[in-house]
C-alpha cells in the first residue's frame, strides 16, 4: 500500500490584496455576487486554537505540541472585528456566527458579543448572533454569553457513546461534560439550540440512532453533517462519506419523519420533522447534494482575511485596510468589490474536478475559518 501524502500550505501566509475600487460602492443592503446571491450571513473565526483534536478537522498528527498558532498581535482585536462587521451589516448581513477553532478559548469573548449585539441592520433590527462550540467550556460560560447578547448556540457532538466520542475528539474528553454544557445553555435561556454531528462512515455511523433517540422531544435540533473534504490535513476520502439520504432512511425506519420547508433562504440544512410532532432533525449534504446556488455566507478569518467559500484556497486581506487607516467608506467599498466578483460554487463542481483538485490539497483548513 502506498503512503498517503498530505501537502501542507500555511494559509495564514497567503492572501489576496483587498483593493479599494476607484469609485465608491454605496452600501444599500442589496449586495449580490455574479450569480445573484445576496450577502446575508457572516461567519467570524475568533481563534485558530482548539482544545480538541478531531481527526476530521485538527488531527493530532499535524496540530501537535509544536504547531505554531497565530501570535495574539496577528489576531483581529474585538474593536477591529466589530468595525469590519459593521460594514458587512450595511451590505445586508443579518446573522453573525462566531466560530474558531474553539471560540470559547478566546478570552473575554463576551465583550465582542456585547459589541456585535449593538449593531443594527438598515431596517433597525438587531442581528441574529450565534456561536458554534465543541461544548467543553459551555457549562461555565453559557450564562455570561446570554447576558452579553448571544441569541443561539450550536454544539458539535459526534456521538453519545463515551468511547466513540473520546476517540473522535482524541483528547479523551467525556461526552457527559458536553451534555452538561448543552443543559447549561438551555438553563441560561439560549434559544433554538442545535447539535451538529459529523458522520464518518466506519467511525461513528452507529451513533446516528442513539443521538436521534436522545434528542427527540427535547427541543434541541440535531443535525447530521456529511464528512467534508475541507482543507488538506484530514485525509478525506469519498468512501468515508455517509450520504444524508441514508441517514434519513435509517432514522425514518424507527422514528418516522416528514419533510419540512426550509426555515430561511440559503438554509444549509434540509429539515425533517418527527411524524408525531416531537421535534425535528436536519441534514447538511454539501458533498452529495450541493447547495451552492443559495449560499449567502462570507467568512472572516482570525487575522482578518475574507473567504468567499468554505473550500477556498485564498482570502482577501481586510486587516491590511483596517490597520492601514482606510476609512469606513473605503472598507465597505472593498467588501462590496470582492463580493460582487464572487463566483464560488465548489461543491457543485466537485464531481467534474480532476482527482488532484478534488482531494483538497491546497484548500484552507476548517479550523482556520470555521465550519
Amino acid at each position: 500500500m502506498s503512503d498517503r501524502v498530505i501537502p501542507l500550505v500555511d494559509q495564514r501566509l497567503r492572501g489576496l490584496v483587498a483593493r479599494v475600487p476607484e469609485q465608491a460602492i454605496a452600501a444599500n443592503g442589496l449586495l449580490g455576487d455574479t450569480l445573484g446571491r445576496p450577502l446575508r450571513d457572516l461567519r467570524i473565526s475568533v481563534t485558530d486554537r482548539c482544545n480538541f483534536r478531531c481527526n476530521y478537522c485538527m488531527p493530532k498528527s499535524i496540530f501537535d505540541k509544536d504547531y505554531q498558532y497565530l501570535p495574539h498581535s496577528e489576531l483581529l482585536s474585538f474593536e477591529e472585528i466589530t468595525r469590519i462587521a459593521r460594514q458587512f451589516v450595511a451590505h445586508g448581513v443579518q446573522k453573525i456566527r462566531l466560530t474558531g477553532g474553539e471560540p470559547l478559548l478566546r478570552k473575554h469573548l463576551e465583550i465582542l458579543i456585547e459589541q456585535l449585539s449593538s449593531l443594527r441592520t438598515a431596517e433597525g433590527k438587531p442581528l441574529d448572533i450565534t456561536l458554534t462550540t465543541n461544548g467543553s467550556l459551555l457549562r461555565k460560560k453559557a450564562a455570561a454569553l446570554k447576558a452579553a447578547g448571544l441569541n443561539r448556540v450550536t454544539v458539535s457532538l459526534d456521538g453519545l457513546d463515551d468511547t466513540v466520542f473520546r476517540a473522535m475528539n482524541d483528547v479523551d474528553f467525556p461526552v457527559a461534560d458536553v451534555l452538561g454544557g448543552i443543559a447549561a445553555a438551555r438553563e441560561a435561556g439560549l434559544g433554538s439550540i442545535k447539535v451538529n454531528m459529523v458522520v464518518k462512515r466506519g467511525t461513528n455511523e452507529d451513533q446516528i440512532l442513539p443521538m436521534a433517540r436522545h434528542f427527540k422531544g427535547t427541543g434541541v435540533t440535531l443535525r447530521f453533517i456529511e464528512y467534508m473534504d475541507v482543507g488538506a490535513t484530514n485525509g478525506w476520502r469519498m468512501d468515508e462519506v455517509l450520504p444524508s439520504a441514508e441517514v434519513v432512511q435509517r432514522i425514518h425506519a424507527e422514528l418516522p419523519l416528514v419533510q419540512l420547508d426550509p426555515s430561511a433562504p440559503g438554509e444549509t440544512a434540509e429539515r425533517w420533522g418527527y411524524a408525531d410532532g416531537s421535534g425535528e432533525i436536519g441534514v447538511i449534504s454539501s458533498v452529495t447534494q450541493a447547495f451552492c446556488r443559495d449560499c449567502n455566507r462570507a467568512r472572516l478569518s482570525t487575522e482578518g482575511k475574507l473567504y468567499l467559500c468554505l473550500f477556498a484556497s485564498q482570502g482577501h486581506d481586510l486587516r491590511a485596510l483596517v490597520r492601514g487607516q482606510a476609512s469606513d467608506e473605503q472598507l465597505a467599498s472593498a467588501v462590496a468589490h470582492i463580493w460582487q466578483k464572487r463566483d464560488d460554487r465548489y461543491s457543485e463542481l466537485r464531481a467534474s474536478l480532476p482527482p488532484d483538485a478534488s482531494s483538497g490539497g491546497r484548500r484552507v483548513e476548517m479550523s482556520y475559518i470555521g465550519g
